[in-house]
């Protein structure tokens, strides 16, 4: 595919030529900018030895972009797909306007954009290939003449809103020459940087900028939102005014409380706008709910206020932005979901967002869109799971719980219910056993009582845990029968089960006949040997005592010599056995 577009875009002009027959501006891929004439050239090489039509540009403010181009926009889409595709450039790349950028430095003599040559073509034969040490030098640049008088420019100047102001002094910030509030008054600070950016951008240096100069400006602040397509949407049913990026998201559905715009293009972006009627309660309701979604990963910082909250979750792919507010009996907001690494054009794409957001009459009929019955979805989302899960069950009174040593392997987080954090204090390999605790204090409702006494073959025994990995809400008991007292190779700590365990039940206690707990159940072998149907293992509850006492813990021995009813033998399973998450 790389030959192919190679072929096909190595003649610039004809292609300059065919978007002006079609009034078309001809368009760039913007690939990387680099704060340095030096490091740019460095890095416009790197790019010129792989691909082709790479062009080095001045931006204004000491930066300095590397694009490809020119290109007509449906070639320049064509071209930005398949690179990124292939790795060729980086996946933040975008498309670019003409408009962005000022002196060419790359190709050495090409001067696409028609800016006049700074410097006289060589007369001596022998000197028309310049060498890069020559290159490496700052061109020279003519100052340009301001568009307005010094008075004329005052005039336009105070006819600016606050806000207006504000935002000259945000752009100037981004373009690196204020670093002052942003209070909208502009006293020396301000227009001191007013004369640095004329400097910077081969302009008179007054300090007074132009109509035209500050058009520049925000024109090179906003170039990063090129390509976005960013309008203002007024979606009637959700009641809500927003600017989107039109190119990248388009409406998907109605999910109440959700009006999900999903990604259209290449850059793998989506929008919620949240609309729902409710109080505080539902707030709070939402806020939660929304952290159990795949889009709002567990890092970042998050927030809520009493009539307001905040959500941001990070990951390595993605950053999700969520902000909510309630009003007169209606909660409304929106959720901005980007690709991670792309952080200069998502947080100037969320500032329009959030500048732009506005509250119509009405909010989303609950009853609006498809009505989807799906466990793994909350309103059309999909809901955050595991990476897996498994059993456990409570060994004293302080809340320690004993779990199979595969729910705490390789996770960036594990809890106990879905609900609280905990920590491992222990993870025997040997033995397969390991011991977590809560962050937070959990008064368990039945700790286990270890068996002081040998099994005995052939007796019934039952094993409690979370066989469908907690889909269901409450442990499920499964009962078997002791096959043997000791592993396949002899090893005395082992008990064989006859029983149909899922991998869910590992990590959760194997009751004998009295109830009281002879061991945990092992999960099934990984590899090349799978175990018959109905055939398990436990670790024993000697074993157990012994790890127990290694992390500093004493178990509880049963007293206990008459059989117990399956009923009775169901509640206490229930009241000792938790489910252990182990989340990447």
């Amino acid at each position: 595919m790389t030959r192919l577009i190679v072929s096909v875009f190595v003649t610039i002009n004809f292609w300059i030529s065919a978007a002006l027959a079609q009034d078309q501006e001809a368009v760039w891929i913007q690939v990387e900018a680099q704060p340095s004439l030096n490091q740019a050239q460095d890095r416009v090489r790197e790019y010129s030895a792989a691909l082709p039509d790479v062009n080095g540009f001045a931006l204004g403010g000491g930066w300095y972009g590397i694009a490809l181009g020119p290109y007509t926009p449906d070639d320049a889409r064509e071209v930005l797909r398949t690179y990124r595709r292939e790795g060729q450039i980086p996946r933040d790349s975008y498309i670019a306007y003409t408009s962005s950028f000022q002196q060419q430095f790359w190709p050495i003599g090409a001067n696409f954009l028609n800016i006049p040559a700074a410097q006289e073509a060589p007369q001596d034969p022998a000197d028309e290939a310049p060498s890069e040490e020559v290159a490496a030098v700052e061109p020279e640049t003519t100052i340009t003449t301001p568009d307005e008088t010094a008075s004329e420019a005052r005039a336009s100047e105070a006819e600016l809103t606050r806000e207006e102001r504000e935002r000259l002094q945000i752009a100037l910030k981004w373009a690196g020459h204020y670093d002052a509030s942003i209070d909208g008054a502009f006293g020396r600070g301000t227009r001191t940087s007013m004369a640095a950016w004329q400097d910077a951008n081969n302009h008179e240096r007054t300090g007074i900028l132009t109509t035209a100069q500050r058009a520049e400006l925000f024109s090179q602040y906003n170039a990063v939102l090129n390509g976005l397509g960013l309008a203002l949407v007024q979606d009637t049913a959700a009641g809500i005014e927003i600017k989107m990026p039109t190119e990248v998201v388009k409406f998907s559905k109605y999910s109440p409380p959700f009006a999900q715009y999903d990604s259209s293009g290449d850059i793998n972006g989506r929008v919620l706008l949240i609309s729902q009627e409710g109080d505080q309660n539902t707030l709070y309701g939402l806020y939660d709910i929304m952290q159990t979604l795949e889009i709002v990963p567990e890092d970042g910082p998050r927030e809520r206020k009493g009539n307001s909250f905040t959500l941001v979750g990070e990951s390595a792919t993605m950053i999700s932005h969520t902000e909510a507010w309630l009003e007169n009996g209606e909660i409304k907001g929106f959720t901005l979901i980007w690709p991670a690494g792309d952080e200069e054009r998502r947080s100037r794409l969320l500032g329009e967002m959030m500048a732009s957001f506005n509250r119509l009459e009405g909010a989303m009929d609950p009853a609006a869109g498809t009505d989807e019955q799906n466990i793994d979805l909350v309103a059309g989302l999909e809901i955050r799971r595991p990476k897996l899960a498994r059993s456990g069950f409570f060994l004293d009174s302080a809340g320690h719980i004993v779990t199979t040593s595969e729910a705490v392997a390789n996770c960036s987080s594990i809890t106990i219910e879905d609900q609280f954090e905990a920590e491992v204090l222990i993870n025997d390999g040997p033995s397969g056993i390991a011991i977590v605790k809560s962050k937070e204090t959990l008064s368990p409702a039945q700790i286990a009582t270890l068996t002081a006494r040998d099994p005995r073959l052939q007796t019934e025994i039952a094993v409690s845990g979370f066989s469908y990995e907690g889909i269901l809400g409450a442990p499920t008991l499964t009962f078997g029968v002791l096959s043997d007292v000791k592993g396949l190779g002899g090893e005395p700590e082992l008990k064989r089960l006859a029983l149909n365990a899922l991998p869910g039940d590992a990590g959760g206690p194997v009751f004998d006949d009295t109830g009281a707990v002879m061991g945990m159940l092992l999960p099934a072998p990984q590899g090349d040997k799978k175990l018959p149907d109905q055939v398990s293992f436990a670790v024993d509850a000697s074993t157990i005592r012994k790890v127990a006492g290694a992390a500093g813990l004493t178990a509880n021995l049963n007293g206990r010599t008459g059989r117990i009813a399956p009923e009775d033998l169901t509640l206490e399973a229930q009241g000792l056995t938790v489910l252990i998450s182990c989340w990447e």
